[in-house]
């Protein structure tokens, strides 16, 4: 795998890099530090971007879940509010540059877009389902076993060239998976088939995401485009799933379509939008990060993420035997492992000097805790991060 190479500074980072060599001591100006404290700074404030939308995400939706239980709905209307934002988003970009937006041909849609958006609506639908019936400590950890189902669909469709360390890395997480859930007090076989099958799904999600943007017509190089054209398909593939399972019941509660209460609908309506939001934001928060820093460091951070997912769900009440600390530590370590093998690629690949990095392409792998993350395959080049 390779690393996304940063960006030459926009307009917003000149400014940024300006403010900050006014408020630097002097001596720091002058040293050659001034270019890796510049660095660091960003990347913190990225990072910690990052984390906000994706750790407040995932709690937001587990306490939202626990007294309106339509997850699948509430799933539907996120992707709807972001189609909107992408689109309003779009029309100003347009209005305001004159570059003329991504458009796709109805065959590159239904050929392309149209199978990675289905398996991402199910994907992300299955995972705030399981929601309803585990904690955020059980979901996080299910949905590390991802990396498995991504490695297998790669190989399988030729993206990746197998490696003997892939066996030591999926031997890792699914003991560490085993030994985190064995007679764990909070257990919910419910829950726990329909994260690990959103878990699968995810695999096959990433795999088809790579192909989709490798294909040159799409064009498809931001998220604004990406989450504008995958929102309709991913509605329209999660939407007789949502009718069949929750259709009677949502159109019946008070709290929604059968509300009395105005006062009640609208605070319901609001409490979906900021959702909503937070959903948005993070697919943006991830794709700064990635762009400006590189996909070892998004990746590490994922694991550190984790960690602070974890630490967070147990001070809320997410109890752990010491069996299943063991286990929890057991799987990190495998996904360290991979981010590990990751970097070492990296690293030969560029020292390669027939590697061709205008033909490489990454995919963000590293699909864990909130699931409403979009897809963010672009081509790459070196960086030293």
């Amino acid at each position: 795998m390779m690393a996304v190479g940063r960006k030459p500074p926009n307009m917003l980072e000149r400014r940024v890099n300006k403010t900050l060599y006014k408020i630097s001591p002097p001596k720091l100006v002058k040293s050659r530090w001034m270019e890796v404290f510049l660095m660091g700074i960003k990347v913190i404030a990225l990072v910690l971007f990052y984390y906000t939308f994706s750790i407040s995400l995932t709690f937001y939706n587990k306490w939202l879940f626990h007294d309106f239980k339509f997850p699948l709905t509430i799933t539907i209307i996120h992707l709807a509010v972001k189609f909107v934002i992408a689109l309003i988003l779009r029309s100003l970009i347009q209005a305001c540059t004159s570059i003329k937006p991504v458009s796709l041909s109805w065959l590159t849609y239904a050929k392309i877009v149209t199978p990675t958006g289905i398996t991402s609506a199910l994907d992300i639908g299955f995972s705030n389902w399981s929601l309803v019936f585990i904690t955020i400590s059980l979901y996080t950890m299910c949905k590390s076993s991802a990396i498995i189902f991504i490695l297998v669909f790669a190989i399988a469709f030729g993206l990746q060239k197998p490696h003997w360390m892939q066996v030591i890395i999926v031997v890792l997480i699914a003991v560490g998976l085993f030994m985190f859930t064995y007679e764990s007090t909070q257990f919910n076989l419910e829950g726990f088939v329909l994260v690990l099958a959103a878990s699968f799904l995810s695999g096959l999600r990433w795999s088809l995401a790579q192909i989709l943007t490798q294909k040159e017509e799409t064009g498809l190089r931001n998220p604004i485009d990406i989450i504008y054209h995958l929102q309709p398909v991913m509605i329209l593939g999660l939407l007789p799933l949502a009718i069949a399972v929750e259709g009677v019941r949502i159109c019946s509660t008070e709290d929604f379509l059968g509300f009395t209460d105005i006062h009640t609908f609208t605070l319901t309506c609001t409490k979906l939008l900021f959702g909503a939001c937070l959903a948005f934001m993070l697919a943006m928060s991830e794709y700064l990060l990635l762009s400006r820093t590189s996909t070892l460091t998004l990746s590490i951070s994922g694991i550190f993420k984790e960690i602070c997912t974890l630490y967070i769900a147990s001070q809320k009440g997410d109890e752990m035997s010491a069996l299943n600390f063991i286990g929890m530590v057991v799987c990190l370590c495998g996904i360290s492992l991979h981010v590990g093998l990751k970097a070492l690629e990296t690293k030969r690949s560029s020292e390669n000097p027939s590697h061709d990095v205008k033909d490489d392409m990454e995919s963000l792998i590293n699909d864990d805790s909130s699931d409403e993350q979009e897809l963010y395959v672009r081509k790459i080049v070196v960086t030293k991060l």
